[in-house]
């Protein structure tokens, strides 16, 4: 391991630790202590949520941890996070599931007592959670299918209405996933070419390697649509090794950091910037309203932006934060 990344190791560790330890704590009964889990601190949309979570705790004066799953697909690890937690003395609890009903077993216990539980990021499978039983306070969230809907009008921009393109899927049954590339294909459907759809489970490294069997399959393709950034960087890697930066055009969904600096520098064409560390400063500041006994919306839609080279500049500058005014309905943090 290079020494860089056992200081991104180490760092990321303290981090953690120092969030459990706050969190641990008893609050005040009209406090809330939040409890927060998310799929996995190695990639940055996650990290920014519990970067967003932990800011507006500290600037309410409310106790709040998060932890994590080791990778995007463990939902093992996520799910034993949540039954240790739910032991805990928190009063709130926010949850981004892997898929539609993975948490919804730990989440029961946490539910038969009546605290709070707001659905972050992925929403559930509704079916599912009413069968259960589970309830759930509310839902913090992007627009997934608009996101999809603006990559396509950008892919379809960008390629003048027509031309072969491919797909890089996520986490095969992931809702956002399937709300992505559902509006992708409608979107482009009857104007694009897509030759090609797989699965890369969110992750850089195997976009990279599906990336360059597509090129090699499809040496036709002008667009590469990807359900994530860290997908996007993967194929964009791979389409410059092949030397057609220029000819493919790249488009994916996030907004992490290094993805809207590669949108400057022109080897992604565009990302859909979605603000987790808005939800979850949204998400602390749902939890306090619900301990104070307040209501909350039932269901909270956050921001999403197309970034673009036109616009790079200002989203990195105000990165992690939007750069544009949003409906908040806690007023904007």
């Amino acid at each position: 391991m290079k020494p860089s990344n056992v200081l991104r190791t180490v760092a990321v560790a303290a981090t953690a630790v120092g969030v459990l330890a706050a969190g641990a704590a008893s609050a005040a009964p009209d406090q809330a202590n939040v409890a927060i889990v998310v799929r996995d601190f190695s990639n940055p949309y996650w990290q920014a949520l519990r970067d967003g979570a932990i800011a507006e705790g500290k600037k309410l004066g409310i106790p709040v941890t998060v932890q994590a799953g080791n990778n995007e697909t463990d939902t093992v690890g996520e799910n034993n996070k949540i039954s240790t937690m739910a032991s805990q003395p928190y009063n709130c609890y926010g949850v981004v599931p892997v898929n539609g009903t993975n948490v919804i077993t730990p989440l029961l216990p946490i539910s038969k007592r009546g605290t709070p539980i707001i659905n972050l990021d992925t929403a559930l499978d509704a079916k599912a959670v009413k069968q259960s039983g589970l309830k759930i306070t509310s839902f913090i969230g992007s627009d997934n299918s608009e996101a999809g809907r603006i990559a396509a009008h950008h892919m379809l921009k960008a390629l003048d209405g027509k031309g072969e393109v491919a797909i890089l899927e996520g986490i095969p049954g992931e809702q956002n996933g399937i709300n992505r590339e559902t509006a992708f294909r409608n979107t482009v459907k009857g104007k694009l070419d897509i030759v090609q759809a797989t699965p890369a489970d969110y992750e850089r490294n195997k976009a990279l390697t599906k990336t360059e069997a597509m090129l090699r399959a499809h040496p036709n393709i002008k667009g590469i649509f990807a359900a994530n950034d860290m997908m996007g960087l993967g194929a964009a890697r791979a389409v410059l090794n092949a030397g057609k930066t220029k000819q493919i055009t790249v488009v994916s969904i996030d907004g992490v950091t290094e993805a809207i600096k590669s949108v400057k520098n022109g080897s992604l064409s565009a990302t859909i910037s979605q603000y987790p560390y808005a939800e979850g400063e949204m998400a602390v500041q749902a939890c306090q309203k619900l301990v104070q006994g307040k209501q909350v919306p039932a269901h909270i839609t956050s921001p999403i932006k197309l970034i673009t080279q036109d616009n790079a500049d200002q989203a990195l500058k105000a990165f992690p934060k939007p750069f544009f005014s949003f409906n908040d309905p806690f007023g904007q943090p």
